[in-house]
């Protein structure tokens, strides 16, 4: 499969996933990605890609390994980063619309959405100014080896995964959605290393309620967002993760807290959508960095 193929379909399929649905579709007009966090990063567009090294970070030291690995005769045709680097990374605050229209969607008022978000956005286009971006990308270029991120597209999946399992199985209470968490691969193997889903705040006997699954959007939004999303009536919150900040703020809202695990949510975001290329055509995974390959039947 071509490098400019794999990226095609990421984002394809990534909108297919995307929580905003047709609206993004229709938004997209004309567009080729709508996420900026995804990028090939390095390499001919047309390369033929049949093994890919897959890790959730990639940065020198797996380029390296990438290289050490074609020099012991093992063919590596491309480095596969879930997290951004170089452009994509400089550019991760404009994909955090899609939050936006993930509160609205749980009852906030878009103008309260937006006014709390946008000023999240520019905390974050801050903040990842001042890094070194393009520092794997020099390495990928100096090594000659093709190198390209999917963030978004693959965290659209997990939301989709987790919200849709949600709806059908319509937990009644917390430990309901633990027991539905543990039960998948990807969350059932970061538990035996002791990263796996945790309740933070709540009881596992409290009702689970109106479940928001927070995992897109680039990076965490707004601390000032869940007063709103209480008074929306939401119950539980399902999220890869919760800085310090967060946490004080959600503290004082009542509403069930389920850190599902950062980690092992992006390996379940990639599964799924590798899933969906190798459906296409056979590629080789090999993984690295955090990341664990553990494939799906068609349709499951």
């Amino acid at each position: 499969m071509r490098l400019e193929l794999i990226y095609n379909l990421a984002v394809k399929e990534g909108m297919k996933a995307d929580p905003r649905g047709r609206k993004l579709v229709k938004k997209n007009k004309g567009r080729v990605n709508p996420y900026a966090d995804t990028r090939i990063l390095y390499g001919n567009k047309t390369a033929e890609i049949k093994t890919i090294l897959a890790g959730i970070d990639i940065g020198g030291a797996e380029l390296l390994l990438a290289d050490n690995l074609r020099r012991s005769g093992k063919k590596i045709d491309l480095v596969l980063s879930h997290h951004p680097q170089g452009a994509a990374l400089a550019s991760i605050h404009k994909v955090m619309e899609v939050q936006i229209d993930i509160l609205q969607s749980f009852g906030i008022k878009r103008q309260v959405a937006e006014e709390l978000l946008n000023k999240r956005i520019k905390e974050v286009e801050r903040r990842f100014s001042a890094i070194n971006h393009n520092r794997a990308v020099d390495i990928a270029r100096l090594l000659d080896i093709p190198f390209m991120c999917i963030h978004t597209p693959a965290d659209n999946h997990v939301v989709e995964y987790l919200q849709s399992l949600i709806a059908g199985k319509n937990p009644r209470q917390v430990k309901d959605i633990m027991r539905l968490l543990k039960a998948i691969p990807e969350y059932r193997q970061a538990a035996a290393w002791g990263a796996g889903p945790k309740l933070i705040l709540g009881k596992t006997d409290n009702p689970a309620g109106k479940t928001l699954v927070d995992m897109t959007g680039g990076t965490e939004g707004s601390k000032e967002v869940f007063a709103r999303l209480s008074q929306a009536g939401v119950q539980t919150i399902i999220a890869m993760h919760l800085s310090e900040e967060h946490y004080r703020k959600i503290k004082p809202e009542h509403i069930n807290v389920i850190i599902a695990g950062h980690i092992s949510s992006d390996n379940l975001g990639i599964n799924l959508l590798l899933d969906k290329l190798c459906n296409r055509e056979k590629l080789k995974i090999v993984s690295c960095s955090g990341f664990r390959r553990i494939e799906r039947k068609r349709g499951i």
